[in-house]
């Protein structure tokens, strides 16, 4: 069986989640972990596990001639230069989501790697979530028809820490992003249109770093459906993420996942367990899978299930957010460039 031989950079919460689901292939070898705040506590953690190198510098890493393909699990704003850099190298890559906050940037960090030949896939693990894929087969397979409304919900049951939110890049980039890809993913259309609204109604802080907590996009798709996106940094009920696509002839739609189906049904009430807390648990299984995936594809060769392509495409989407509710109206995808000259110039 042939081996990848990967490394990792970055050994923050997802970076081990990503390790550990790696040490669970056969046909993988995890040989360097490397993270700027490298020391004795994760030397420990990876010798557990059997990895013997652990660096701080990602260069001793990307240099290495017995790694294969690196996951790039660092802060957003290390990505596009170790994308780079690791794709000039001959790594295949896998990278956290978004790819940058620049699409300039990131478009750059994708001709790189198209120039290099090496394989990119991007981590929007929700298209590996089985509740979701479903919705998508019932769509490609003409189950409900001509998709008409897409409607996404997404709500954290808790927002993130402060310090978090002044380099998140915002709600758009940082948290509806998988939304977006979500949307494309489902309908298989592109978005065309993006009208966004926001406010700030769980803590001023998001609004001294110019972000919103609570937003509602609406999307025009290039199919002629319509969507709706609903995010929220808080929902004291627990993480909440519900998907509908209606159609020409019918409708398919997923709810949460919850630690049990019981139900408890008495005279003071029908009562049921909260859904599962956060992504973690929702999402477990998901990231197992897009790991497994990524490996099959270096393997066999075949086609990789989430590309460069589609991080760029949930940026754009992100961004013309962004620019609609700076600019109260709906925003075309095909006016960014306009847009990111004129607010050049204004600089």
């Amino acid at each position: 069986m042939k081996k990848i031989r990967v490394g990792i950079i970055g050994a923050g919460r997802i970076g081990k989640i990503h390790t550990d689901n790696l040490l669970k292939l056969p046909q993988v070898e995890v040989v360097a972990v490397s993270d700027l705040f490298a020391g004795e506590e994760l030397t420990a953690w990876a010798a557990e596990r059997g990895i013997d190198q652990v660096v701080q510098d990602s260069q001793v890493l990307i240099a290495n001639p017995d790694i294969d393909a690196v996951f790039i699990c660092s802060s957003t704003d290390t990505h596009v230069p170790l994308i780079k850099q690791a794709a000039k190298a001959g790594k295949h890559i896998f990278c956290e989501k978004p790819v940058s906050m620049d699409i300039t940037q990131t478009e750059e960090a994708l001709e790189v790697v198209r120039q290099a030949g090496v394989q990119l896939q991007i981590g929007f693990n929700r298209r590996f979530d089985h509740n979701f894929k479903r919705v998508r087969e019932h769509v490609q397979n003409g189950t409900i028809g001509d998709p008409h409304i897409v409607k996404i919900t997404s709500r954290d049951p808790n927002p993130p820490h402060p310090d978090y939110i002044k380099v998140s890049g915002g709600i758009f980039m940082d948290m509806m992003i998988h939304d977006f890809d979500m949307a494309r993913f489902v309908t298989g259309s592109e978005v065309e249109e993006v009208y966004a609204q926001g406010n700030v109604l769980i803590n001023p802080v998001f609004a001294e770093h110019g972000d919103v907590d609570t937003a509602i996009v609406t999307l025009r798709f290039a199919n002629g459906a319509l969507g709706v996106i609903d995010n929220s940094r808080q929902a004291v009920y627990g993480y909440d993420q519900r998907v509908e696509v209606f159609g020409s002839k019918g409708s398919v739609a997923v709810t949460n996942d919850h630690p049990n189906t019981a139900e408890i049904s008495t005279a003071e009430g029908i009562m049921r367990d909260k859904p599962l807390h956060f992504f973690l648990e929702r999402y477990n299984a998901a990231y197992i899978l897009e790991t497994q995936m990524f490996i099959d594809s270096l393997v066999k060769g075949h086609a990789l299930p989430v590309e460069g392509f589609d991080g760029l495409q949930a940026e754009r989407i992100a961004l013309a957010a962004k620019f609609s509710r700076e600019l109260q109206r709906p925003v075309k995808i095909s006016e960014i460039s306009q847009l990111l000259s004129q607010q050049s110039v204004a600089q």
